[in-house]
């Protein structure tokens, strides 16, 4: 969706930490260059780009919301009602975590072992086709301290060696969940996803999920397990589904929010920025729902 309307709100971001290209204070320079205002860092599976900006990050530019991204198995959660992205997966975002709780810091590296497993048969599936990548899986800028590694680290790697156009292109024809090289997921379900936001003081909130609205019995379940909130601002919604799920999010007493889900790959922060708006209103709310001195 392109809007005329310059967004000042960004609530799903992506660093180098997990699959994003930009260093996380990289990231927040163009953030600060750009004028926003309420910002989160949601690394797929680490507070580590979170933690490392609130750690040196000055008070000038935008506010930091400490967040995170889980990836869960819905399995048998999507077996029973078809809601997912590829076929199994939901998506739930944190905001306001501690980053200091050890319950979900075990989670967390529970998860960071799993992706790097799926990785690395994933690479023995690249190979088994005649193709060979450059990927180090213990190094190269992926990791360092806490970070997690995706499949958007194989597309680069595929579209370095020339297997592939662009990370769109190997995705569509090697990674994606009907690809000859998907490997399945394994990890945290949604629910022990949403559990362990709670237990370290965080709002969990549904990501990017368009039929979300046309799903309220997923939803009553996701919601009587602790979920707070719905992605109703997203880069690839329209107006249409914009305001199906931000009427639905109102009549369920969830809390909106939205972002770009930047990663990097196709474009500057900047530009990236004039296919979202996300109102002003939506970040204001999150900070209060986090209370006064939140993460």
């Amino acid at each position: 969706m392109t809007t005329l309307r310059r967004n000042r709100v960004d609530l799903h971001t992506h660093t180098s930490r997990s699959d994003g290209v930009l260093a996380p204070a990289e990231l927040m320079r163009q953030m600060t260059a750009y004028g926003m205002t309420v910002v989160a860092i949601t690394d797929h599976d680490t507070l580590a780009g979170a933690t490392e900006l609130r750690a040196t990050w000055s008070d000038d530019g935008p506010r930091i919301v400490t967040g995170i991204e889980i990836n869960t198995v819905g399995a048998e959660m999507l077996g029973r009602h078809g809601l997912g992205r590829d076929g199994e997966e939901l998506h739930i975002l944190g905001y306001g975590l501690d980053p200091d709780d050890a319950s979900l810091d075990a989670a967390l590296a529970r998860q960071r072992t799993g992706r790097r497993d799926r990785i690395a048969l994933t690479l023995e599936r690249i190979r088994s086709m005649g193709m060979h990548v450059d990927l180090d899986l213990d190094g190269g800028g992926i990791t360092g301290e806490g970070a997690a590694i995706g499949r958007p680290h194989v597309a680069r790697a595929l579209v370095a060696a020339g297997h592939a156009t662009s990370v769109n292109d190997a995705f569509d024809r090697f990674l994606d969940h009907a690809g000859p090289c998907y490997v399945p997921r394994q990890g945290l379900g949604p629910r022990d996803a949403i559990s362990a936001i709670v237990a370290a003081g965080g709002i969990p909130v549904l990501a990017h999920s368009p039929e979300a609205a046309d799903r309220p019995e997923v939803m009553r379940e996701l919601m009587d397990w602790g979920l707070r909130g719905l992605e109703v601002h997203y880069r690839s919604f329209d107006e249409a589904t914009v305001g199906r799920l931000a009427s639905f999010a109102e009549t369920q007493g969830l809390l909106a929010t939205g972002g770009s889900d930047y990663h990097g790959d196709d474009m500057d922060y900047a530009t990236a920025q004039g296919g979202i708006w996300v109102p002003d209103a939506i970040g204001e709310r999150l900070l209060d729902a986090l209370g006064t001195g939140a993460s």
